[in-house]
């Protein structure tokens, strides 16, 4: 089982187990993945999130669910396999980290080698009920830009 990248490893370098599927990682491990090719990076939000909240450069937009209404895409499986050649991991974002689960566990049912990243694009919700203050992509100065 892996637990991290190497011995010295720093906790942002650390793959956690998961159930179902390889892993859950920081966004920078998952940012150093794909910047050394050994990993597509796909977002799974919806287009409307990404429209709104911002992109990252380089990712592979495939919404998990619709929005509005959020309801399954049914074009997710042969996207994903369009989007993440044989040999490649697929390290999956979404706003908080919470989809992208679900969409790591198909990605695996498929065959992909697929890594959740912690935290998402946003990360969680701060006292005052808004995100991007304690958490995610953008919080940890990894490359995006507003849709």
């Amino acid at each position: 089982m892996k637990t991290h990248a190497s011995s010295d490893a720093s906790p942002s370098l650390l793959i956690r187990p998961a159930s179902g599927y390889a892993g859950d990682v920081a966004p920078l491990l998952a940012f150093q993945w794909v910047q050394s090719g050994e990993a597509v990076l796909v977002d799974v939000r919806s287009d409307a999130e990404r429209a709104w909240v911002g992109i990252v450069p380089g990712a592979v937009a495939l919404a998990w669910k619709h929005w509005p209404g959020m309801t399954m895409n049914p074009g997710f499986d042969e996207g994903l396999r369009a989007a993440v050649p044989a040999g490649k991991k697929a390290v999956l974002l979404c706003r908080s980290g919470v989809r992208s689960v679900a969409a790591a566990r198909r990605a695996s049912e498929l065959g992909i080698e697929a890594y959740n990243i912690l935290e998402g694009f946003e990360g969680d919700a701060d006292e005052q009920g808004q995100r991007g203050h304690t958490g995610g992509w953008r919080f940890r100065g990894l490359p995006w830009r507003q849709g």
